[in-house]
């Protein structure tokens, strides 16, 4: 038996044929075994690992997945025998495999043992063929695969370089240039990259290319960062420029077990590959937390401090795409601060808290968090506008608009924000935050009902994005035109809603991929929900839509659509107060609507009494992308409701 999960999660039997292990589920319940290392977990793990909400009877679920992983690894077990791969320990289950028998120890172990012995070469080279993809590629993306998959994704990284730096400590390395010169594009924050790169040109002979590929890192460094190369790449440059390269066989520096290879980052490259989306954004968010780490590990408070704030990439949405990775920066960010104290350099300060109040838009904030984001954002645009920095208020106003949800109805607010963000960045040739700055002002225009000047600020966003290659533009945008077709299809001569739908559905598809899960996760299904509520129809049902973060405050609707009256009222009952966000009108106009049709009164009111200040608004317009119609329908008839209850 073998498991593999360096690519998919797969079990091979040991004549190589495939052992069906059943569906997401079953798969992820062995990919986290595997990652426990044979470890016990307990069953509250699994199942907080496996749910973000689980479900009523998440425990029974995990049994009968466990059961059928064991019928399937060992299929000739007889019955009550104790199964002998994946075991019941204390109030959880383990993995008992030889690590040989998963490819991911076998890859750890392999390369622990090159690290003390260069003639582990080979194998480490078997090692990183036996790489299918990205670690647990099929299993949800959890925070446990998250977590699992930075890690292991560092080290493999390491030993691409490892490898590279034995063969060119042996001589054999010459054929190496075109293999680490993807390596490099692919990770240019990385100098031993940089280095192992220059050495394989130096030993084919190339020594110009050589010396030509180190003054590139040079000016990456310098110009992006402000940093000069590490000792490591300043050295090489000397011993190329005089010939004293060591000769073949000699050894250079080796990383101890356990030391991290990651050096000075660019957070340059991560900033503009964040605006392609897709991988390159997933990526980028990878790479930018890498280079907050590699900057801390330096103990250098002024260069981390210039890392975690370099990042300075426009956001739109109020909710955090990969929320721990957020409060990591936040955490990084806060700890900088405190550390520099009030003495730090005003330009370095108001970054870093402009930093804490982008990056904590995370939709559990509350509180005291809430209220600490909250003064982080105003105390770095004071500091902005003191030092009279036009790109550091740009950055800093963005922080002040994705605070400025504290409660329904600011899309005034909002759009006073984004017009200065405009204004700023045109005058200063900002061309990123002048996207940014449209799209804010077509969220504010849309929440106001303004159609016009929303397909204003659209048309005009587009046209930026092509000059500036931000292909998430046109993406955003498609949702917008949903909006309003599915906004005009309520009129006389409009469009039918069954257009607006498949315009919805076509803006879901590009988004799909286009690497934001924080903003794709139950848009789709909340904007046909929008969309059956202007046309007086009931809540979608089908069992396949992903409600994503939204589903509290769909349920009771849905419920209601199936005739589930009684459980629709629990429902409703459980509905907790919405995330502040830019869904926050539509999460209290579902609330109020669901209300009025239970009978709910003091729901109902309660709901009422959120959605006055947004009475002129139209609710989950704010977002630029759906709509439930105009807020004033659900408040009138929360009210409506309540004044009958009252007489």
């Amino acid at each position: 038996m073998r498991i593999d999960v360096l690519g998919a999660v797969r079990a091979l039997r040991d004549d190589g044929s495939p052992v069906d292990l059943g569906g997401p589920r079953h798969r992820e319940v062995l990919a986290r075994l595997v990652a426990a290392e044979g470890r016990m977990v307990t069953t509250d793990t699994l199942v907080d690992d496996l749910w973000s909400d689980p479900p009523v009877r998440a425990v029974g679920a995990l049994r009968t997945f466990v059961a059928a992983l064991r019928r399937a690894l060992e299929p000739d077990r007889p019955p009550r025998t104790p199964p002998r791969v994946i075991v019941t320990e204390g109030p959880g289950y383990a993995l008992l495999l030889p690590r040989e028998d998963v490819d991911v120890h076998r890859f750890e172990d392999t390369l622990s043992r090159a690290r003390r012995a260069p003639d582990a070469v080979t194998d480490l080279a078997a090692a990183l063929a036996a790489w299918r993809g990205p670690a647990y590629a099929d299993v949800a993306d959890s925070v446990w695969a998250q977590r699992e998959r930075t890690r292991l994704e560092e080290l493999r990284l390491e030993g691409v370089e490892l490898r590279a730096r034995i063969l060119l400590d042996s001589g054999e390395g010459s054929g190496l240039v075109a293999e680490l010169g993807a390596h490099v594009a692919e990770h240019p924050w990385r100098e031993p990259a940089w280095e192992l790169l220059a050495r394989a040109l130096d030993r084919a002979g190339r020594r110009a290319d050589a010396l030509a590929t180190l003054r590139r890192a040079r000016a990456m460094l310098v110009g992006h960062l402000g940093l000069d190369p590490g000792p490591a790449l300043q050295s090489l440059e000397t011993e190329i420029l005089n010939g004293s390269m060591p000769l073949e066989g000699a050894r250079t520096a080796w990383p101890g077990p356990g030391v991290r290879l990651g050096p000075r980052t660019t957070v340059d490259l991560a900033r503009t590959l964040a605006l392609a989306g897709g991988d390159a954004l997933v990526h980028s968010r990878r790479d930018r937390l890498a280079a907050v780490q590699a900057a801390q590990r330096t103990g250098d408070l002024l260069l981390t401090a210039r890392v975690i704030g370099a990042y300075d990439v426009p956001a739109v949405w109020s909710r955090a795409d990969d929320p721990e990775q957020s409060r990591a920066v936040v955490a990084a960010a806060e700890r900088t601060l405190a550390a520099l104290g009030p003495d730090s350099p005003a330009d370095l300060t108001a970054r870093l808290l402009a930093t804490v109040a982008v990056e904590s838009r995370s939709a559990d904030l509350s509180g005291t968090d809430l209220e600490h984001a909250h003064q982080a954002a105003r105390r770095s645009e004071a500091l902005a506008r003191e030092l009279a920095d036009p790109a550091l208020l740009a950055f800093a106003l963005n922080g002040v608009f994705l605070q400025s949800f504290s409660r329904p109805g600011l899309a005034t607010v909002r759009d006073s924000v984004g017009a200065e963000i405009l204004d700023l960045a045109t005058r200063h040739d900002l061309p990123n935050f002048t996207v940014l700055g449209r799209l804010v002002r077509l969220q504010s225009a849309s929440a106001l009902g303004d159609l016009d000047a929303a397909a204003s600020h659209a048309h005009a966003a587009e046209r930026l994005a092509a000059a500036t290659e931000a292909p998430l533009v046109p993406v955003l945008t498609a949702w917008f035109r949903a909006r309003a077709t599915a906004d005009r299809s309520t009129e006389p001569g409009g469009p039918a809603a069954a257009t607006a739908a498949a315009h919805y559905r076509a803006a879901e598809d590009a988004l799909r991929t286009a690497g934001m899960p924080g903003l794709h996760r139950g848009l789709f299904p909340l904007a046909l929900l929008g969309l059956r509520l202007l046309h007086d129809r009931p809540a979608p049902t089908d069992p396949r839509l992903d409600w994503g973060p939204y589903l509290p405050w769909a349920r009771p609707l849905v419920l209601l659509a199936q005739d589930r009256g009684e459980e629709a009222r629990t429902a409703l009952t459980a509905v907790p107060e919405p995330a502040r966000d830019h869904m926050q009108e539509a999460m209290w106009c579902l609330t109020a609507h669901a209300a009025v049709r239970l009978g709910e009164g003091g729901i109902a009111a309660r709901a009422a009494t959120a959605l006055r200040c947004a009475r002129a608004e139209h609710a989950g317009a704010a977002s630029g992308m759906l709509t439930l119609g105009p807020v004033a329908r659900y408040l009138a008839e929360a009210e409506e409701h309540v004044g009958a209850t009252v007489t």
